[in-house]
């Protein structure tokens, strides 16, 4: 079971994990263990319906604006593309903006 890894893994001091408002992050049966058997696991859960607040959101975000309205030959360019930003640093993120309505009516500040 990951927690047990975790709970192996992490001693000492507290940590803090910031997580955004999904279903699955709220489980009760998950939240019960993790104060159960981690006690020095804090949970911090961000406002509902605040993309702006959440990284995960500002990166997808960036990555959609850089990819969206092109031509791609095939998935491996595509795949490639999405390498490079991702996980080779090549994304420009703006980190200033404000995402609202995520997607097409994100307006960015």
């Amino acid at each position: 079971m990951y927690l047990t890894q975790v709970k192996t893994a992490i001693s000492g001091p507290k940590i803090l994990i910031i997580l955004d408002n999904a279903s699955y992050h709220k489980k009760k049966t998950t939240l019960a263990e993790i104060e159960k058997n981690l006690p020095n696991i804090q949970l911090y859960f961000l406002p509902e319906y605040s993309p702006d607040l959440n990284l995960a959101e500002l990166l997808w975000h960036s990555a959609k604006e850089y990819i969206s309205h092109r031509l791609f030959k095939s998935v491996d360019e595509l795949s490639n593309l999405l390498d490079r930003l991702l996980n080779q640093g090549d994304l420009i993120i703006k980190w200033g903006r404000k995402v609202k309505n995520k997607g097409n009516a994100a307006i960015a500040n």
